[in-house]
């Protein structure tokens, strides 16, 4: 399985972006999740969906500001991102399991090649 993400930019803080990665090859039952790594920091877990989509997890830090969701007729999940602070700066990171769901990067045996995100004070 290869993953693709995409929509990642320069937004000011409080704006939004919305992050989509499209997987190659068939995904249907695999779960799925982004994570992120900002400089000089460990990547972290942001979010997580189930493989129906009925299943999410949120990072503390996100909660109530992104948004996780899938479309599996396109293959793809997405990450809304609302009121964007300067410390989500980071590059994101796309993921799939065909064995686990949760927040271990660990867990996670597909990856995509990272979208960089960049908010301004």
């Amino acid at each position: 399985v290869q993953l693709q993400a995409s929509g990642g930019g320069l937004v000011q803080a409080g704006g939004s972006l919305r992050l989509s990665c499209t997987a190659s090859g068939r995904t249907l039952s695999y779960t799925k999740a982004w994570f992120r790594q900002a400089p000089g920091k460990e990547r972290e877990f942001v979010a997580s969906i189930s493989s129906n989509g009925g299943t999410t997890d949120y990072a503390d830090s996100v909660k109530g500001r992104f948004t996780i969701s899938r479309d599996n007729a396109k293959n793809a999940v997405y990450l809304q991102m609302n009121n964007l602070k300067p410390e989500d700066t980071a590059i994101y990171y796309c993921a799939a399991s065909n064995y686990a769901l949760g927040s271990s990067a660990s867990f996670y045996n597909s990856w995509g090649q990272g979208t960089k995100v960049t908010v301004s004070s």
